[in-house]
């Protein structure tokens, strides 16, 4: 004796009725064709400009952490804001720079500093931990904390591998 799945027997898999599952067959094959930004190690990057160096902001994709954007400054100037599983760049006289994010929690070390020469590039890796600055018995409330971390260029290059790219200047 043949039992019939509580979907078929319901009327869900009649004819008309599979359009939500029609257009998420789309969707995944527009994903799997290119539609989908290009990852920051795939994109068409230029070379650094003569007389410049470029500073690379990049967030892993962790879902358990905020996926809030954060603002990023370097030398209290604005440059873009960082979301989670993306980078982008920016092309930079050599020189010193400050790095920081805009931050809801304050830590030690959420900044970074770098001295850039032409031609260098710099990779800075934001990072967040929305479990520093919680309250409640439970954690009801927890606050975005972000830092600003330097990373060095063979590590960062396979992180950006798992990012997309938001573009660069």
């Amino acid at each position: 004796m043949g039992m019939t799945p509580k979907f078929l027997s319901s009327g869900l898999a009649r004819a008309g009725q599979n359009v939500p599952l029609a257009l998420m067959a789309c969707f995944m094959l527009m994903a799997a064709t290119g539609c989908a930004q290009p990852s920051a190690t795939t994109a068409a990057i230029p070379p650094v400009p003569p007389g410049q160096a470029r500073v690379w902001f990049y967030r892993e994709f962790i879902p358990s952490e905020s996926l809030n954007m954060t603002a990023v400054s370097m030398n209290n100037a604005y440059v873009g804001y960082s979301r989670l599983g993306s980078a982008f760049y920016r092309d930079v006289p050599p020189g010193q720079y400050h790095i920081a994010v805009a931050s809801w929690g304050v830590d030690i070390n959420q900044s970074a500093n770098v001295d850039l020469a032409a031609g260098q590039e710099a990779f800075i890796k934001i990072e967040s931990l929305r479990s520093w600055s919680s309250s409640g018995e439970r954690n009801e409330s927890e606050r975005d904390t972000f830092y600003a971390r330097l990373i060095p260029p063979q590590i960062a290059r396979a992180d950006l591998a798992q990012t997309t790219f938001d573009g660069g200047s």
